[in-house]
């Protein structure tokens, strides 16, 4: 499990529009990494509208925004495009980055057990150390709880 001061695990990546992103690819800014379940589902689509509403102001505090879930590059777009998203989508089909961060996790619906992403979201600084944690996201909010904090 990744904790507070910790160096931010680099990964590699292909986004929405089908290039490679890394993490170090963001040193001298703070990053915004953020995971979510899926695209196009209730709470998802607030999350993203949360930080797709601050997103100039996340912008203009010197940090970016990225986030990152099992879902294909296609259903990225897709997403992207209809809720007119300015930040990076990354695509994690085999969960790798997001068991890298500790957020591939045993879930429960409708008495069944899986394991999907846990929606939470890091803040990293400019020299890639980790400076929040959050855990449990109310979606809705919490673009403006990320600004408050940045």
């Amino acid at each position: 499990m990744l904790n507070i001061n910790d160096l931010a695990p680099d990964f590699s990546l292909f986004a929405d529009n089908g290039e490679k992103v890394s993490l170090s690819d963001f040193r001298g800014k703070k990053v915004v990494l953020y995971f979510y379940p899926k695209d196009n589902t209730p709470g998802c689509t607030k999350e993203a509208c949360s930080f797709r509403d601050v997103y100039d102001d996340i912008i203009s505090k010197g940090a970016i925004v990225i986030g990152i879930s099992t879902d294909s590059i296609d259903s990225h777009l897709k997403f992207k495009k209809k809720l007119n998203l300015p930040f990076y989508l990354l695509s994690d089909p085999d969960h790798k980055v997001i068991e890298m961060y500790g957020q591939w996790v045993k879930k429960s619906m409708y008495g069944k057990e899986f394991f999907g992403t846990q929606r939470s979201t890091f803040i990293i600084d400019e020299n890639g150390k980790i400076l929040k944690i959050f855990q449990k996201v109310k979606p809705d909010e919490h673009g403006k709880e990320i600004l408050a904090l940045l």
